[in-house]
């Protein structure tokens, strides 16, 4: 045990060397380069480079001792936060399936709510980073008499066996450019918790996590306050409060919003969303009332997060981190100014801040939708016009050539399509080529022999072409026919042949017809 020990303190000393040296001799080499042209670009690198080793040690820092490790402990249904939780991958579940097994509901733990939700967050993402492709999750809670278990196991690519033992140490990443600190922080907070983890995993198979809590037998829990050291002073109006102490409302909101936390620079590189200044912009529009630009901001908002297709959950988490953190401080605004608030403030305060809330979320959810349904509006529309693409051959004859399957859905666009298009364009012969039809049922043949009815009594003729012998069985099984209704030819290349050989026919017939050079016109 004391070597296992004294390895595990050799490999954090050589991941903090090694992590640490390679930002800061970077800041070196471009304070060199400094010296000798005076770039300011230099300086934006190395800033960079210093900000990478700070939040390496400041990781470091958070596993020994954690941001929330003054929060306050209460009883807590794991089964509730799992379902949350889960929801912040909504990006993923187009190649990933999720199997939820939550048994057993309304059994607590006694913890810290935040520190928790970081805790299965780092290990469903990392569940999802495991598997490269497409794979499986699935998440798992069961209480017995004395204990709670969670596990969670994905289909990835699995953990080598001789690596097991060193999970959770700093700085040991299975990952090409882990650090680590995600799993250490797992491991930290379920000893915190008094809880055990397992893992058991096998290369190309997958990997399973497994944490066992004890029980909590008492659920009864009271909500404290958080009495914050603000900077503020006498007669110091709201609005000003808030200005004041910035910095200690994104830090609070950072640490409220431990999940979104993560993703803040990723939102900012994506869709260009600064989300601590957009949250410290709308907490003042709130304080002061202004009704109209909030529902600005709102819609504003909801474009840009559906232009970029972020995650939903991820923008109701935050904005919920919001409300609870302008609560904290507005306790603490009342208390240190001496609580001048009467209850009839306090309510009226409360009414306002909780309506605006309300008003941006239903604003931002109304933009975000509308900006969906037009864009799968005009998505649908392009489908409609590629799904019967006509291609003209000459002015009074086109293709239309069919790839793929051919539904109900497509069986109408064809219908309304062809019918308008024959009209508009006076086509008089239409070639329908079916080689590229892949499946094809006996409902959609009724409808496409009703479609060669309509296009008839428009006054033009069909041609069919590339019927595949599995179509043609099974048309005589279910006894329908083209005969009468339109021409067939074995392959659409035959069908040119023909048409160039009419249309030749048709020329050296013209030709014929004319009078001899020089004859000249009886009138």
């Amino acid at each position: 045990m004391h070597l296992t020990q004294l390895a595990s303190v050799g490999q954090i000393a050589a991941g903090i060397a090694h992590e640490v040296k390679n930002p800061l001799t970077a800041v070196k080499g471009f304070l060199q380069l400094l010296k000798e042209k005076n770039d300011e670009s230099y300086i934006d690198i190395a800033q960079s480079e210093l900000e990478n080793a700070i939040e390496i040690l400041q990781n470091l820092l958070q596993v020994s001792k954690p941001d929330l490790e003054n929060e306050s402990t209460e009883p807590i249904d794991l089964t509730v936060e799992l379902e949350s939780i889960i929801q912040l991958f909504q990006d993923q579940f187009y190649r990933v399936e999720v199997l939820m097994d939550l048994r057993d509901p309304g059994n607590f733990i006694s913890g810290r709510r935040n520190q928790l939700k970081k805790m299965f967050f780092n290990l469903i993402k990392n569940a999802f980073e495991a598997i490269p492709d497409q794979g499986t999750i699935k998440i798992g809670h069961h209480a017995s008499e004395d204990e709670i278990s969670v596990y969670i196991e994905d289909t990835g690519s699995g953990i080598p066996q001789e690596k097991l033992d060193m999970l959770g140490t700093p700085f040991f990443s299975t990952k090409e450019n882990g650090t680590g600190m995600g799993l250490t922080l797992v491991f930290s907070v379920a000893y915190q918790h008094n809880g055990v983890v397992s893992v058991k995993s096998e290369e190309g198979v997958g990997t399973r996590f497994t944490i066992v809590f004890p029980k909590e037998t008492s659920t009864k829990s009271k909500k404290e306050v958080n009495r914050l050291e603000l900077d503020t002073f006498k007669g110091v109006n709201l609005t000003d409060f808030f200005r004041h102490n910035r910095d200690m409302f994104e830090q609070r909101l950072q640490i409220e919003a431990v999940t979104v936390k993560d993703k803040i620079n990723e939102i900012l590189e994506i869709g260009n969303i600064n989300l601590l200044d957009n949250a410290h912009k709308l907490v003042l529009y709130i304080v002061e009332g202004k009704e109209y630009e909030v529902i600005s901001f709102a819609k504003a908002e909801g474009i840009t997060w559906a232009k970029h297709s972020l995650t939903l959950a991820f923008k109701l988490e935050w904005i919920q981190a919001v409300r609870r953190v302008m609560w904290d401080f507005l306790y603490n605004y009342d208390r240190i100014n001496g609580k001048t608030s009467s209850k009839e403030d306090f309510y009226g305060l409360e009414k306002q801040i909780n309506e605006l809330l309300d008003l941006f979320l239903s604003h931002f959810f109304m933009s975000y939708s509308q900006f969906k349904d037009n864009l799968i509006r005009s998505q649908r529309e392009m489908v409609m016009e590629l799904s019967v693409p006509f291609i003209p051959l000459s002015q009074s004859i086109s293709i239309l050539p069919l790839i793929g399957s051919i539904d109900n859905i497509r069986s109408d666009i064809m219908e309304e399509k062809v019918i308008d298009q024959i009209g508009r364009e006076n086509i008089q012969m239409l070639i329908i080529d079916l080689s590229g039809v892949i499946g094809i049922e006996p409902e959609v043949i009724h409808r496409l022999i009703n479609l060669i009815d309509g296009i008839k009594m428009m006054g033009c003729k069909t041609i069919i072409t590339g019927l595949r012998p599995e179509t043609v069985k099974m048309m005589i099984r279910n006894g329908l026919s083209f005969e009468a209704k339109a021409v067939t030819k074995g392959t659409l290349q035959q069908a040119l042949a023909d048409y160039l050989a009419n249309s030749m026919r048709d020329i050296h017939s013209n030709h014929e017809m004319l009078p001899p050079s020089g004859t000249a016109l009886s009138m």
